[in-house]
């Protein structure tokens, strides 16, 4: 058993490496614009049309029973979305917690109960529709200063949003480097260290934010997404 456990570790890992080493060439978008922020149909629609970003993200949110309210034309809400990459790489922290266990890993989503899809997969949901814009500053070198601002999600979850204005770097006439604070491009931080790599696309019924593949793993706390995994049961 432990056998076949460790060959589905290996396997799963060298998986999750190649789609690290594909989905980073598309995180190319890093300050939150995008030419037309407008999208002709639901956040659902929009997640289904780039399924090599998100196939496995729609599946999720079938099993947390979200589908209705993504694809409610009158929903109005901000969707913070988590690729595929960066719910591969919880499954992966699933599966290594599952082998020191000694019980079998899982190569589904479907394995893992709907309640811990949901549970997670709520914090990224909030009510009405927040742009960049609208979202105070954060810095996370002086939060006194600019603490960005807690946001309760669609299950009540409070979770920090902000936006980080980053530094821009020049050089003055004599050639020395100078550096202008908060002059530079600007992007969404949520839970202090999760960075949005493209923001305000708009479908109908809200805005999406897709966060950065390489930075973010599902759940924002991978221990405690992995162990309501385990403790809720996982399906053979």
């Amino acid at each position: 058993m432990k056998n076949t456990n460790s060959l589905r570790l290996i396997f799963l890992t060298i998986i999750s490496l190649i789609v690290s080493l594909s989905s980073c060439k598309k995180d190319y978008y890093v300050d939150g614009g995008v030419h037309d922020p407008n999208y002709n149909g639901t956040i659902l629609d929009f997640l289904k049309s780039r399924p090599e970003l998100f196939d496995t993200l729609v599946k999720v949110i079938e099993l947390a029973n979200y589908s209705s309210l993504l694809n409610d034309p009158n929903a109005n809400v901000t969707f913070f979305a988590p690729t595929s990459q960066s719910i591969s790489k919880s499954m992966t922290s699933l599966n290594s917690q599952l082998f020191f266990r000694g019980q079998d890993t899982v190569l589904k989503v479907e394995q893992v109960s709907p309640e811990v899809w949901r549970k997670y997969l709520s914090r990224y949901i909030y009510k009405e529709k927040y742009l960049l814009k609208d979202y105070p500053q954060i810095d996370t070198s002086d939060m006194l200063a600019y603490p960005g601002q807690g946001y309760l999600s669609i299950d009540g979850d409070p979770l920090n949003i902000g936006t980080f204005y980053n530094d821009v770097r020049t050089k003055n006439s004599a050639g020395v480097e100078q550096i202008v604070k908060y002059a530079g491009y600007r992007q969404i931080l949520i839970n202090y260290s999760n960075p949005v790599a493209t923001s305000d696309i708009q479908p109908k019924n809200g805005v999406i934010h897709v966060l950065q593949s390489f930075r973010h793993s599902f759940g924002f706390y991978t221990f405690d997404f992995t162990s309501d995994a385990i403790n809720k049961g996982i399906t053979y």
